[in-house]
């Protein structure tokens, strides 16, 4: 059984890198303009700068590409624990959806096909979250969006629902009713993803201590 939970963590965690390493700001970029989009603006690959840079339509696409790698990976990975471990082990196979997003997201902030410079991975997870837990996803939608309305401030509201997310996620898994072990493990795997996209904003959370940080309606 220990033999077969350590397949399932790393071919979870492999899946999720390769696909979160597919960088879809750059191929949609490249493939309608010519350039890589991390060139230009604040030279992330993500779907702000896209927008930025681009306009609406490509950047529909980035969120369609870095919901749906995420999505994809999360699925693999609950798949994979539940073949190799069981529906009935003390790691349900929920926890392999956890594990392989934080590793999608790892791939798209360093992804081994452009470079292992990418993203500030909030798409991704936030893709992995609609996928595994709807109900926390809408929760912290719903959290991100009234602060957006006030603020017109991204980076604030991704950081303030990263903040969050695993503090949500303990809450919901402790009311359905999971075993301790998998509550534990996912609550752990939140914060990990937490603390991931917190630190790549680092630069962001500079700027909102300066009072500079871009607004969304107005001009630089």
């Amino acid at each position: 059984m220990v033999l077969h939970v350590i397949a399932a963590c790393v071919l979870a965690a492999l899946a999720g890198y390769l696909l979160g390493s597919i960088l879809f700001s750059v191929l949609i970029s490249k493939a309608m303009f010519n350039e890589d989009v991390r060139t230009h603006g604040s030279g992330n690959a993500g779907m702000t700068n896209v927008l930025r840079t681009y306009g609406k339509f490509p950047a529909v696409l980035t969120i369609i590409g870095d919901v749906g790698k995420s999505v994809a990976a999360a699925n693999i990975g609950r798949v994979l624990f539940a073949s190799l471990i069981g529906t009935d082990a003390l790691l349900a196979p929920v926890c392999g959806a956890y594990l392989a997003a934080i590793f999608c997201m790892i791939g798209h902030s360093r992804p081994l096909y452009f470079g292992f410079k990418g993203g500030k991975c909030v798409l991704v997870g936030a893709g992995a979250a609609l996928s595994i837990s709807p109900v926390v996803c809408g929760i912290l939608l719903l959290v991100f969006l009234i602060q957006f309305a006030f603020t017109r401030i991204v980076s604030l509201g991704s950081i303030m629902v990263a903040g969050l997310f695993p503090v949500v996620t303990l809450i919901y898994w402790i009311i359905l009713g999971a075993n301790v072990p998998t509550i534990i493990f996912n609550t752990l795997c939140c914060a990990i993803m937490a603390t991931m996209v917190i630190w790549l904003h680092r630069a962001n959370i500079e700027r909102l201590r300066n009072g500079t940080e871009y607004r969304f309606g107005t001009k630089k």
